[in-house]
């Protein structure tokens, strides 16, 4: 075990899953054979972590969800104020657009409910600050928080892409995420 309770194998597997998830937010169609060399390891190796691609998958959104679930969770813990805590959100999770991107366009997901109630739970805080926002007049209460989670969302992997493509600096990514979000939603 390690320091923070997991075994090394699983530390492996995190890795793996993690430079699974980088290519392929890139690459959907990435064949195993490129995702173990993309995770720098051989394919044999893959394999002694998941059996095919569809374990793969399935590991893949079980990890992007926790990760970006206790982030969501941690800050909405640590965070006091609430109007900090959309900010501190979105610094947090534009690093992790690569998961969050991979969440929101594998096909699999759309048919899992068991993905989409969990998708639901880790958003909760989200939704909850933003509805506490509208009803402290910060946040446009003429729009469905639903909608304004969703831009946000959408804001977030938007703005990803535009990291990874070199489009925009990534010190200034949130301040350009929250600029939008705030113009389009704040009175």
């Amino acid at each position: 075990m390690t320091k923070s309770g997991i075994t090394s194998k699983e530390a492996k597997l995190h890795a793996i899953l993690d430079a699974a998830t980088e290519l392929l937010a890139n690459k959907p169609t990435a064949s195993l054979t490129e995702i173990a060399d993309h995770a720098g390891i051989g394919v044999a190796t893959l394999h002694r972590y998941v059996e095919s691609r569809e374990q793969l998958m399935l590991q893949l959104c079980l990890r992007v969800t926790k990760v970006v679930g206790e982030t969501i969770k941690r800050l909405a813990e640590e965070t006091k104020d609430e109007e900090a805590y959309i900010p501190a959100l979105v610094e947090e999770l534009i690093p992790m657009g690569d998961k969050i991107h991979y969440l929101t366009n594998e096909a699999s997901l759309y048919y899992s409910e068991e993905m989409a109630a969990a998708e639901r739970e880790i958003l909760e805080p989200v939704r909850a600050s933003i509805r506490s926002l509208q009803q402290k007049g910060i946040m446009r209460q003429d729009l469905d928080s639903e909608w304004i989670l969703n831009v946000l969302y959408s804001l977030l992997i938007l703005t990803w892409q535009q990291v990874q493509q070199g489009n925009i600096a990534k010190n200034a990514a949130a301040k350009l995420v929250l600029d939008t979000l705030y113009r389009g939603v704040r009175t």
